[in-house]
């Protein structure tokens, strides 16, 4: 037996899909393999809960297809699903009390994909309350740690995803991006993740934040990982009226396309680098890092131009106008009578809706909710969130002058490495943290995150791929050669 299959953690997706169909692994053994590993980095808080009985079951089970022949792409696989996807045989809680011991009637549209693709569920991931963080420190379960050091966040709102997939508990996950929730943790904990086009993957099942920007992805080892996730997940979806009219997507087969020159497989791409990404206030390890990804993709082949994305430091307030009015509206519903958490002390409606909403909800989503309120009230709707809404246009406008320039706009995901737990106590500055993901969030477009070195304190730094709408295809293919040329996205963090 290998090293690697003798430690199958080692291996992303792609390679135990090699492994289990050569019948050098069993799913029965690989699972046992990592549920062992989940217990024995519980500290970790990546997980919020975990089946070990069921996953051991329908491991069992793919085994037996594949003894009868099954080749379904993902069969045997396991992965695990951010706490914001509903299913049916295990509890979904968005990190809320408000949503403690909810059991879900159904599974989401992304989950039943995977699920039918062959992959294994292990659990429940932990994530902010409702997908609002940037750090997963707003979970009411406890916050989770970067495996990379543990007195660090792991980003957020997709941090127990970014935890689990970095520790080598789980070779894949799903997440939502709303405005950086997939390629901040990602670029955090030293994984690849990508946000795909607005409407490639359906939102049906998916708790809702913001009904306009939620968007369903994958964090995992590597781009061609998440090409075999974003392929099963893809497709337009009846039951979501914002799924876009297009059928399921093979973006791995995509990757296995031979380039012309196979040493420079990026010849004659242009990459916009907007100087807007790169102000005084990036961190000089951060800019220090993606400058180095950068020459990669030059020596690759790619051409690098300046491009102007003008209207970047607007995307802040716009995104904390729009997405906090959508959950405004979405989070109405937890109001103590249909489901959900209802408080034991209350006089008459009026008390009811008060407290169970008072006791369910945490700090930061009620910050939102009353940000949001306050935009839509009478008076305050065209000053606010109709200014909001064009400046929105006008973001997405700039996007596309951009494409007129290049193929694929480039730059870090964060200002700075990830944070220490508890030191970003101040909401505001945490808001402007998310500068360089809101934008492309904003206009719908598609954004990856890449492993691109390390900057102080050996902490992971990301580099930022984003593409026009519907290149996912692209993107990964830049960051699988990116990939295939050097080995950031393999290191593990110490001691995993």
């Amino acid at each position: 037996m290998t090293s690697d299959l003798a430690h199958p953690e080692r291996l992303g997706v792609a390679a135990l899909r090699r492994a289990l169909a050569a019948r050098e692994l069993s799913s029965a053994e690989l699972v046992k393999h990592l549920l062992a590993r989940i217990t024995a980095h519980h500290e970790l808080g990546a997980f919020l809960h975990v089946d070990a009985e069921r996953a051991l079951a329908a491991a069992q089970a793919a085994d037996a297809r594949r003894a009868r022949g099954d080749a379904a792409p993902l069969l045997g696989v396991p992965i695990a699903h951010k706490d914001v996807f509903v299913t049916a045989d295990a509890p979904t809680t968005a990190g809320s009390k408000m949503l403690a011991g909810y059991a879900s009637p159904f599974d989401a549209t992304v989950v039943a994909r995977l699920a039918d693709a062959g992959a294994i569920s292990l659990g429940k991931l932990n994530c902010d309350e409702f997908a609002m963080g940037s750090a997963n420190e707003n979970s009411a379960y406890g916050a989770a740690h970067n495996p990379w050091d543990r007195a660090r966040v792991p980003g957020g709102s997709s941090g127990g995803s970014a935890a689990a997939v970095a520790a080598r508990l789980v070779p894949a996950a799903t997440g939502t991006d709303t405005g950086g929730s997939i390629r901040q943790p990602a670029a955090f904990s030293g994984i690849t993740g990508i946000k795909p086009t607005y409407g490639v993957c359906s939102r049906y099942g998916i708790i809702a934040f913001a009904s306009s920007l939620d968007q369903a992805g994958v964090l995992a080892r590597s781009a061609e990982d998440c090409a075999l996730l974003l392929s099963a997940m893809s497709g337009h979806d009846p039951r979501d009226a914002t799924s876009a009219q297009r059928p399921p997507q093979d973006y791995a087969a995509a990757l296995q396309a031979k380039p012309a020159d196979a040493a420079r497989p990026l010849q004659g791409l242009r990459v916009g680098l907007p100087r807007e990404f790169f102000p005084d206030g990036l961190a000089p390890d951060v800019a220090a890092a993606v400058r180095a990804a950068l020459a990669e993709l030059q020596r690759l082949g790619a051409s690098l131009i300046d491009v102007s994305l003008p209207r970047t430091e607007l995307s802040i307030p716009v995104y904390y106008i729009i997405a906090p009015a959508e959950a405004s509206s979405n989070l109405s519903r937890y109001d103590g009578v249909r489901y959900g958490h209802r408080t034991a002390r209350y006089d008459d409606l009026l008390d009811l809706y008060r407290n169970t909403r008072a006791e369910g909800f945490g700090a930061e989503v009620k910050r939102r909710i009353m940000i949001g309120t306050y935009v839509l009230s009478h008076g305050y709707y065209d000053a606010y969130y109709l200014q909001a809404q064009k400046l929105r246009r006008m973001i997405a406008d700039d996007f596309q002058r951009c494409f007129g320039d290049c193929a694929v706009i480039a730059g870090p995901v964060a200002p700075s490495v990830a944070w220490k737990l508890g030191e970003q106590d101040d909401p505001v500055k945490a808001y402007l943290a998310d500068i360089f993901t809101l934008p492309a969030s904003l206009a719908g477009l598609p954004g990856m995150s890449v492993p691109a070195g390390s900057g102080e304190h050996g902490m992971p730094v990301g580099l930022q791929l984003i593409g026009n709408y519907f290149d996912e295809a692209r993107l990964l293919g830049v960051a699988h050669a990116l990939q295939q040329a050097t080995d950031w996205h393999v290191a593990p963090p110490p001691g995993f």
